[in-house]
């Protein structure tokens, strides 16, 4: 499994299905037959993750988005992504230069 940094290149894994409700996202994971349901900020996190982008770049979407302190947002950001990563929800592809 590969380290996460803000400068991983990630995206949602192709092995899912997911289904919106309301503002909550249920993914089921094809590998292991597991759901898992996402909160507002998390679906926002998985629509950001259905294209490849930089950790950076999601967590700067997050914060032109939300009210929220900068060091708790990449906080949490990595805290779900290393979930995610760890389930097979999402891949790391390789990093920016930056």
């Amino acid at each position: 499994m590969n380290v996460l940094s803000s400068n991983s290149i990630v995206v949602a894994s192709e092995e899912h299905i997911f289904c919106p409700l309301l503002a909550y996202t249920a993914i089921l994971n094809l590998k292991n037959n597991v759901y898992y349901e996402l909160d507002p900020v998390g679906t926002r996190i998985w629509n950001l993750l259905q294209e490849q982008r930089s950790v950076a770049e999601i967590r700067d979407a997050l914060l032109n988005e939300y009210e929220v302190d900068a060091e708790q947002c990449e906080r949490n950001l990595f805290d779900l992504l290393e979930i995610m990563q760890a389930q097979g929800l999402i891949e790391v592809r390789g990093f920016t230069d930056a």
